[in-house]
């Protein structure tokens, strides 16, 4: 039987300097929030190690909303929450978590993180585990760094006995000299939690009860020193949010790139963390791609470019400033340049919608073309039409929105207006300048015109000329 292990995430905080008025866990970076990295660094960890887990997400201020996120998690059944009901230090928290979910005491192994670190990666879990794991005599370890400027973290302290840590506002004026300090990030055998926990007492400068006090020279347990702190950064205010959010777009388009993807000026691209790109794609400078975005193989995505949650096939170009939100464009398309695709927007393959061309929840089929100045709303478009400029379909009726239904092989002219609901049938053809009220069938003309009338030498009384 394999080992088992409860993932404990301390998610209580409040977020108090970051002036947001979510838990601080539930913050967003890079399109995702602190406490999605952190679950998926545990999970991905407690597989790879073939580790038998659950999750324990301690949580404080406004829990319900973490309550909301866990409730839409991928993993959500291997999620459950304590309630830490004071802000009484870690080793209270860590007591809310077996007080709220005693089953936890049944596991062999306890891992402690914090939520608000989404650099972390299962690779810094499976080194801890590896040591504590290599060395049975150890009780615990806990992950350590060198800072570049250690204040706010606790110290390491080594003896020839082991180590203890010591929080800054205890520490000595030599200890604070100290540079090894405290990540955050522990594994324990649960057992040596469930003999020193309740001793744990808060006679301490903060008043708090202190999780590392389960770390103490007189304990067989390990510091794990690692070369960088990145890893462990924690978030506390807009400035380091910020910071953050740089490392892990660097991080995502480094991965891209190895993968096969070309980035013009990789450094003035924003992308979130879960967007997917296919080899052989190029992205020119100042491109936004956002959410869930797909991107297939050999797409160009040019200048300005802003995609949020949108999929984009095989093949096809976004070109410079175009805005997609929600949209499906499939192979081989043309979109813009400054075209918008809104929600609900289906885009057949080898289709073009071209400058000033909006679409709003329409399916439009194989090989349509609505090249410019139009707008194209709750819409079916059949394949191989072609629409003119400065085409509308007049889809609001100023309560209720109706729908256009446009068949395959027909022409509608410039400057046409469809006032739905309404049906254009296949192979058919509608003058330009036309507002089309009623139905127009298959293989039918349809127009919709005042009739011109023409006065010859009547164009002086309309004319009108500068005096000299």
């Amino acid at each position: 039987m394999s080992d088992s292990i409860g993932l404990v995430i301390l998610a209580a905080g409040k977020g108090t300097r970051m002036k947001i008025d979510t838990p601080k866990a539930l913050a967003k970076t890079a399109g995702r929030s602190l406490l999605d990295y952190v679950v998926d660094a545990t999970i991905k960890f407690a597989s790879a190690s073939s580790l038998r887990a659950e999750i324990g997400l301690v949580v404080g201020h406004k829990k319900e909303l973490i309550e909301e996120w866990l409730s839409m998690h991928p993993a959500k059944n291997m999620l459950k929450t304590a309630w830490q009901r004071e802000q009484n230090g870690t080793a209270d928290a860590l007591k809310s978590c077996f007080n709220d979910l005693p089953h936890f005491w049944n596991f062999d192994y306890t891992l402690v993180a914090c939520a608000d670190t989404p650099m972390i990666q299962a690779s810094e879990f499976e080194a801890l585990f590896l040591t504590l794991k290599s060395n049975p005599e150890l009780v615990g370890v806990a992950a350590t760094f060198d800072a570049h400027d250690p204040k706010g973290y606790g110290r390491i302290v080594h003896s020839e006995k082991g180590f203890h840590i010591v929080e800054e506002k205890d520490a000595s004026e030599k200890e604070r000299l100290i540079t090894e300090v405290n990540s955050g990030f522990y594994i324990l055998k649960t057992k040596h939690v469930k003999d020193v926990l309740g001793l744990i007492g808060n006679n301490n400068k903060s008043g708090e009860f202190y999780l590392t006090d389960l770390f103490q020279d007189k304990y067989q347990v390990k510091a794990v020193k690692f070369r960088s702190e990145i890893p462990f950064l924690g978030i506390n205010t807009m400035e380091q949010l910020a910071e953050v959010t740089t490392l892990l777009r660097k991080r995502k388009l480094r991965q891209l790139m190895i993968d096969g993807v070309e980035f013009l000026n990789p450094d003035s691209v924003h992308i979130d963390d879960e967007v997917k790109i296919g080899v052989g794609s190029v992205v020119y400078p100042n491109v936004t791609l956002l959410g869930k975005t797909v991107i297939g193989e050999k797409v160009v995505i040019e200048s300005g470019a802003f995609i949020k949650n949108s999929n984009i096939r095989n093949g096809s170009e976004i070109l410079a400033h175009s805005y997609l939100e929600e949209a499906v464009v499939h192979e081989d398309v043309t979109i813009g340049p400054m075209a918008r695709l809104r929600p609900g927007a289906d885009i057949g393959a080898e289709s073009k919608i071209g400058n000033f061309v909006e679409v709003k929840k329409s399916k439009l089929a194989q090989g349509v073309k609505v090249s410019h100045l139009s707008y194209v709303g709750d819409a079916e478009i059949g394949e191989n039409t072609n629409i003119g400029c400065g085409f509308i379909t007049c889809n609001y009726d100023g309560v209720n929105k109706h729908k256009t239904k446009i068949g395959s092989n027909t022409f509608i002219g410039s400057d046409c207006q469809m006032v739905a609901p309404i049906e254009i049938g296949n192979d058919a053809f509608v003058a330009a300048g036309s507002t089309i009220t009623k139905n127009v069938p298959d293989g039918a003309f349809g127009i919709a015109r005042g009739q011109q009338v023409t006065k010859e030498g009547a164009a002086k009384k309309f004319l009108k000329r500068k005096k000299t």
